[in-house]
């Protein structure tokens, strides 16, 4: 016991590694977070600050982001004294009883604090907003419309897990079964930030539920993810390059459905992007909402192709992300889930499509910081 405790007693010293407040292990600037928050307080003090609902929603966002990190700190910062005494008790007293205590302690903390480290990973500049995830099936019929819905299960129960709202745009299922394209809104701080690097071609290999002679096969799907932009961003978009329909939506969704021409397409004609959304309650709704989903899409485009100027885009960016696959998850014959990129792996293929992701998500994040 005695050596595991002297190597735990280093791990935690200062000695060894410079206070939290210095950097230690992540990335964490407790003064930038102070002064941050001082002036949110200061914007909030001032005469009509409530007058203008945008602006004190941006600053009652930020204070609370700011708080709930330096309370994250504050919290850290505390449970390490915690153990820090712990040892010190157990030395005095050579209780051997009180070792794994401690030692659950410890990974328990480090855990956190790999988390934290990944948390302050996120520090591009749309990386606190909302995401939009879209969910298109490849080719290959009914066997990718099935996992074009199972990843659309995978993704929704992911954002659960973590306490974020999902709000459903737009989906176009198939008569067959499966899904042949999906939009929705996974709500909540930092969704965007992890969510960002899913953006890429998912591919299965299975059994094929759907072929009677128990075949093996390969499906891909592709999964697009934007930041949705606050209000306050301006996006210029030239009128003569939209096109834009009205169709009856399908599926469920109330008495509206099925009996006007509510939901709207709308095709950025330079770019060839298509926007559909028929879920909220009238065309005006679906329109605002779909020229919101527009214009995320083409300014993300504009940063991944380094254009400053959005007229600049052209070309047909129907299927953008399609092309060699980020991650594989296989079930048949073995169970694993891969990121090509990272070279990170999972053997419990059916706990990811749960929406244990996770680890898949932080490893690719990490590599920003490496």
């Amino acid at each position: 016991m005695e050596k595991w405790l002297n190597w735990i007693k280093s791990s935690t010293s200062s000695a060894t590694q410079p206070p939290l407040s210095k950097n230690w292990v992540i990335p964490f600037d407790l003064p930038d977070l102070t002064a941050r928050l001082e002036i949110a307080d200061a914007e909030m003090s001032a005469e009509g600050f409530w007058d203008d609902h945008e602006t004190a929603q941006r600053v009652l966002k930020e204070k609370k982001r700011c708080e709930a990190r330096i309370n994250e700190f504050c919290r850290m910062e505390t449970a390490l004294d915690d153990i820090k005494s712990l040892i010190e008790l157990t030395e005095e007293e050579n209780d051997v009883s009180m070792a794994l205590e401690i030692q659950k302690s410890y990974a328990d903390w480090r855990k956190e604090l790999d988390d934290m480290r990944v948390g302050a990973l996120l520090s591009g500049e749309y990386d606190a907003n909302n995401a939009i995830l879209s969910v298109h099936a490849g080719s290959g019929g009914t066997d990718a419309q099935d996992w074009a819905g199972m990843l659309l299960r995978m993704y929704t129960r992911w954002a659960e897990a973590k306490g974020y709202k999902v709000k459903m745009w737009d989906m176009q299922d198939d008569n067959e079964g499966g899904v042949k394209s999906a939009t929705f809104l996974v709500e909540g701080d930092n969704a965007y930030g992890y969510l960002k690097n899913e953006k890429g071609v998912h591919r299965i290999v299975r059994i094929s539920p759907f072929d009677s002679s128990g075949r093996r096969h390969t499906s891909f799907s592709s999964l697009d993810v934007m930041p949705e932009l606050d209000d306050n961003i301006q996006v210029e978009i030239n009128p003569d390059d939209l096109r834009i329909d009205t169709f009856r939506s399908s599926g469920a969704g109330g008495q509206h459905v099925n009996k006007t021409d509510s939901a709207v397409r709308i095709t950025h004609i330079p770019t060839n992007i298509v926007v559909s959304v028929q879920n909220e309650r009238s065309q005006h709704q679906n329109k605002e909402v779909a020229m919101r989903i527009l214009k995320s899409r083409l300014v993300e485009l504009a940063e991944r192709e380094h254009k400053e100027n959005l007229a600049e885009l052209a070309g047909d960016y129907g299927q953008i992300s399609w092309g060699n696959q980020i991650r594989s998850y296989v079930f048949h014959p073995y169970s694993l889930v891969k990121d090509h990129r990272t070279g990170a792996e999972v053997g419990n293929v059916y706990a990811v499509m749960d929406g244990d992701l996770d680890y898949l998500i932080n490893e690719k994040l990490k590599m920003k910081d490496a």
